[in-house]
This record gives structure tokens, C-alpha cells and sequence, in this order.
């Protein structure tokens, strides 16, 4: 397997560099809850990502559950089958009932169009996926949800250092999870933050991740245990450094693969609007009408030792855990994107001759 090209690979510091990192941790024993490299990391990333208020978490998952919390949400909450299973299983961890609605063909974002017809008098918020690093229709999202006073908490697991009309995207919406799970553009080897619009909600957010403690002698909420350690916070530190080259060399590597399967009948590509600068942090494909199918193209590049992934599939509303609650039909341009979806191999340091092989066999598929 050591010639494996897997869909991603984590971008690392040097050795040398992360050693010297945590060299102090060694000094000051201080591992988690809040150390120095945390609150560092806090501060350089909101000015990064041109923001005023965030949080770090020990994953994305958690960030998302408590945000959830944090705005005491009720009843139903809108969002997307097309993502990961965390973001169903935080609006349902929580007490709540997803409502799907659907994804637009085009980037793979929630269908702003569909959004009013699904909000009752039980709807207290949205919940919107920025998908593969495509954003969503953030303004059409903020004028229904001033109308309706709905809460907007954006999934922004893919979109970290994307921004709209030179803004930043974390600045859209309530609040807005990020991931810096290993596998993504910026990684703390696990880890996660929320970046929110109102202050005064540090106090809280801070507290539910820190099992409801206020002070070292009062509990004011029930909460968990979602805080980032110190080596964490390391790694961030060291990775935030070089981000910027990393999304250069994802450009170099999106741009090659662009070159070789646009125009190509039956293969789709996801375009970049003018107005959004990309992280791109995934390439999707979609393959309709091809010479071969998803599932095939798949296999073919498996035997040639190239670890693609149907992602998203399968859609949240199947899956197994929620047999019988949700009808998969009532989504259906994402069950047909899921069914014909594959994101292939896209890291910073994937060599463009690697890039070139991958869309020779995707060209010329043989078995």
C-alpha cells in the first residue's frame, strides 16, 4: 500500500518544526484546557479568517452538537442529505428532527428555491452544508431566515479559508462549524472550531464544552468534554503557516484535472464561481451518461491502486440507523448525484504526473 494514491493525504509541518513546537509543553506540563498554543491558535485564526468570535473543539462534530445547543433549538431544523453523517446526527443528538430538503445540480448546495415550502411552525433553524468547498447561496439563506426568524448555523466542514466577495465565509449565517480533521485543507490532526456572530456567547459555548463549568466552583449548564489539547493546538499552529501554499498547489493540481475531463460527454464538473475564492479542498466528478459508470470507474481505479471515494454516498436520509423515517425520493436530485458522484485524489502534494495517470485511466477505463 505504499504506493497508494489515496483521495487525500494530511498535510504535516516538518518534524523538526512540530518537535520544536511542543518542545515547551514538555516545560510547562500544560496539556489541555485552554493552554497557551489554544489560545494562540484562537487568535491567529480569527485573523485569518477575518473574524471576531471563535472557539476551538477537540473534533467538527462536537463544535456542530453544541452550537446546536448553545442556540436552544426546538422542533425541526432544515438541512441537507447530502454531506456527512455528522451533520445529521447533531441536529438528532440534540432532540431534533431533520428536515431534508433538496440539493441544486450545479454546485451540490441545498436548494434555496425549495427552502420555503419545507418551514412550519415547528422549523427553528437552517442548517446549510457548504459542499466540497462549493459555498451556498448565502444571501438568498439570510433573507429567508430574517423573514421566518430562523436561526442559521452553516456547515462549513469543507469551506475553511473560502471567501465570497472577499469576505470570509465564516462571517455568513449564526455560526458556522469548521473541521480540522486530518483530512482536511487545515488540520489540527482531529479538532474543529465555531465561529459565531454574537459575542456574548463565548461564555456559553466556552461552558459546554468544558462539562458546564463557569468557575472552578459553579456548574451553570449540563455539558460535555469538547476542548482541543495543547498537541492539537500545535499542529494548527504549525499547519496555519503554510496554508496558503497549501491551497496554491491545490489550485496547480484542481487546474490539471480541470484540463484533462472538461468537455468530456457524461463526466460533469463542478465549476467556481467568479465571486468565490476557492480552498479547493475536494474534486468531485460526476459521472452521467459516461462510457462507464460511477461504480465502475471506481473499481478500475482500485485495481490500479488509486483509493477514489463515492462521496457523498450513501445520502444521510438512507441510511440505516434512520430506516423508515425519511423517504430518500423526496431529495431526489441528491439521490441522483450521490449515485453518480466520485471525488478523486486531491492533496498538496499529489504530483502532477500522478494527476495525468488518474485521468488516462478515467479516459480510457480498461479492465
Amino acid at each position: 500500500m505504499n504506493n497508494a494514491i489515496h483521495v487525500t493525504r494530511s498535510s504535516m509541518p516538518t518534524y523538526n518544526e512540530y518537535i520544536e513546537e511542543i518542545k515547551d509543553i514538555w516545560e510547562t506540563r500544560w496539556l489541555t484546557n485552554s493552554g497557551v498554543k489554544h489560545e494562540r491558535l484562537e487568535k491567529e485564526l480569527e485573523q485569518y479568517l477575518n473574524i471576531s468570535n471563535i472557539t476551538l473543539f477537540t473534533n467538527g462534530h462536537l463544535a456542530l452538537e453544541n452550537a446546536i445547543e448553545a442556540f436552544n433549538l426546538t422542533g425541526e431544523v432544515i438541512t441537507t442529505p447530502f454531506t456527512f453523517a455528522s451533520t445529521t446526527h447533531a441536529i438528532v443528538r440534540n432532540g431534533l428532527t431533520p428536515v431534508f430538503c433538496d440539493i441544486n445540480p450545479e454546485d451540490y448546495t441545498i436548494q434555496t428555491d425549495d427552502l420555503e415550502k419545507l418551514i412550519t411552525e415547528k422549523t427553528t433553524a437552517i442548517i446549510p452544508v457548504h459542499v466540497y468547498g462549493n459555498i451556498c447561496n448565502v444571501n438568498e439563506i439570510d433573507k429567508i431566515a430574517k423573514k421566518y426568524n430562523l436561526k442559521v448555523i452553516y456547515d462549513a466542514a469543507h469551506a475553511f479559508g473560502v471567501q465570497v466577495d472577499g469576505q470570509g465565509v465564516a462571517n455568513f449565517g449564526d455560526a458556522s462549524m469548521f473541521s480540522f480533521h486530518a483530512t482536511k485543507v487545515f488540520n489540527t490532526i482531529e479538532g474543529g472550531a465555531l465561529a459565531f456572530r454574537n459575542p456574548n456567547m463565548k461564555k456559553l459555548i466556552n461552558a459546554y464544552k468544558n462539562f458546564g463549568i463557569t468557575d472552578p466552583e459553579t456548574v451553570e449548564y449540563i455539558g460535555g468534554n469538547a476542548k482541543m489539547n495543547e498537541f492539537q493546538a500545535a499542529m494548527g499552529l504549525c499547519n496555519l503557516r503554510y496554508v496558503d501554499e497549501e491551497i496554491n498547489k491545490r489550485k496547480q493540481i484542481v487546474n490539471r484535472y480541470i484540463e484533462h475531463l472538461s468537455d468530456i460527454k457524461g463526466i460533469k464538473l463542478s465549476g467556481n464561481p467568479q465571486n468565490v475564492k476557492s480552498n479547493y479542498s475536494y474534486f468531485p466528478v460526476v459521472f452521467d451518461g459516461y462510457r462507464a459508470s460511477r461504480d465502475e470507474i471506481y473499481e478500475i481505479l482500485k485495481e490500479h491502486n488509486i483509493f477514489a471515494r463515492k462521496y457523498f454516498y450513501p445520502l444521510t436520509n438512507s441510511f440505516k440507523c434512520y430506516q423508515d423515517k425519511f423517504n430518500i425520493e423526496d431529495t431526489p436530485i441528491a439521490k441522483y448525484v450521490a449515485e453518480r458522484v466520485l471525488t478523486l485524489p486531491l492533496y498538496a502534494d499529489l504530483e502532477l504526473e500522478q494527476v495525468d495517470r488518474i485521468c488516462e485511466i478515467i479516459k480510457f477505463p480498461k479492465r
